[in-house]
């Protein structure tokens, strides 16, 4: 109707029962109204796009979030309730207002007969492929509960491994940080006052002590151009990532990179067959779950390996061979691959190949924290004594000349 709105509320029955839902009136007042005459408390209102995105303010949605929302989602579906009241309680039951917005939108689409896969693929910045084409298969064979769950189990793995790769290299970036700190300021303030007093002592400075000396005369007079040299070069690190070919270029460094590179490879690969094993369990057609899980491996190296491998298979290859043949993917994924091909538990192979690799992975973090740590400590601690020992070595020696 003409001059009407819809508006989006949220507010509690006498009962203390929370409600959401939508109401059409001219302004906000007159659907304050209609929302109080009903005898509810209001709780919250906002007015809804007209273009059928959410009309709350859009806020970021962390991998931790979206993972409760789908394990919530799963747990209530298999309770047994509908999956329009499934998926609307999982929002409520969420402390994001974005979330909770997004998901009465995509209730209403569900209650208007919409797929949930294909209500919630209107929202592609929250929900990746990967996420509705699996619950897209979950619906159409009919077993929706065990496929959410499937994706919740991935979900929340993803975020454990994220939280442990931050966790794992907080430490060792703290100290990298002091580090430079500790150096800009004995650059800057400490040994530009100790110059005077070396030139005064009238005897050849040694080498070490000339090389921190004209280390810190160059850094005292050339911070502005250093500046800008650093500004520029991340600028240009930054636009150089953006390409994809800066970003193949990167990922290919990191998997050849000493100690890392395993540690990288073997993390890429598990989610690789994670991925791939919750698609194929949930029903997607194996073309479709090759070309999804190779997309969201997170390297681009890897990446192209998996789209050689959907190449093959569409050539009417088995997927093991075309693993195989890239070179790239790892013989246990290989011959994990082949036994579930032969067997026809393709998915459980997949996920004892990832759950295999991540207890590497776990082992490889540990290994590598545990050695960064001193190497940091050592590094510090060797420019500090090297700066003490050009400090003294002047001062020793000008003792000696007096004697």
């Amino acid at each position: 109707m003409w001059g009407l709105a819809t508006y989006s509320y949220v507010a509690f029955e006498l009962s203390g029962r929370r409600l959401t839902g939508t109401v059409d009136a001219p302004d906000q007042s007159s659907a304050m109204a209609i929302v109080a005459s009903s005898g509810a408390k209001l709780l919250e209102i906002s007015e809804r796009a007209s273009s059928g995105s959410t009309s709350a303010k859009k806020q970021s949605v962390s991998r931790a979030e979206l993972a409760l929302l789908t394990r919530r989602l799963a747990d209530l579906s298999a309770a047994g309730l509908p999956l329009d009241r499934s998926l609307q309680l999982s929002g409520e039951q969420s402390d994001n207002i974005y979330l909770q917005q997004v998901t009465l939108e995509a209730t209403k689409d569900v209650r208007g007969g919409v797929p949930i896969s294909d209500a919630l693929a209107k929202y592609p910045d929250l929900f990746p492929s990967v996420f509705t084409m699996t619950l897209k298969a979950g619906e159409a064979s009919g077993q929706f509960p065990q496929v959410a769950a499937r994706l919740a189990e991935l979900q929340q793995t993803e975020v454990r491994r994220r939280s442990q790769f931050i966790g794992a290299l907080t430490y060792p970036a703290i100290l990298a940080a002091t580090c430079v700190v500790v150096v800009l300021f004995l650059m800057l303030f400490i040994i530009p006052k100790l110059s005077g007093v070396f030139n005064d002592l009238g005897s050849e400075l040694p080498a070490s002590t000339r090389l921190l000396l004209s280390a810190s005369d160059f850094t005292t007079h050339n911070g502005a151009l250093i500046l800008i040299a650093l500004v520029a070069l991340v600028v240009v690190y930054q636009g150089y990532m953006r390409s994809a070919q800066g970003q193949y270029s990167r990922d290919r460094i990191l998997l050849n990179m000493p100690l890392v590179g395993k540690i990288v490879t073997k993390a890429a690969i598990s989610r690789y067959a994670r991925v791939l094993g919750t698609l194929i369990y949930g029903g997607v057609p194996i073309l479709e779950s090759l070309r999804i899980a190779g997309a969201a491996v997170g390297n681009r190296v890897l990446e192209a390996s998996g789209t050689e491998v959907q190449k093959s298979v569409r050539e009417g290859h088995r997927i093991a061979d075309a693993m195989r043949d890239t070179g790239v993917f790892s013989n246990v994924l290989v011959q994990m691959v082949a036994v579930g091909e032969e067997t026809g538990d393709l998915p459980t192979m997949l996920s004892r190949v990832s759950e295999s690799m991540d207890f590497d992975v776990d082992t490889g973090v540990q290994k590598l924290t545990s050695l960064l740590e001193p190497i940091m400590v050592l590094a510090m601690g060797g420019f500090v004594g090297f700066v003490v020992i050009s400090i003294l070595l002047p001062v020793y020696e000008a003792q000696d000349l007096v004697k």
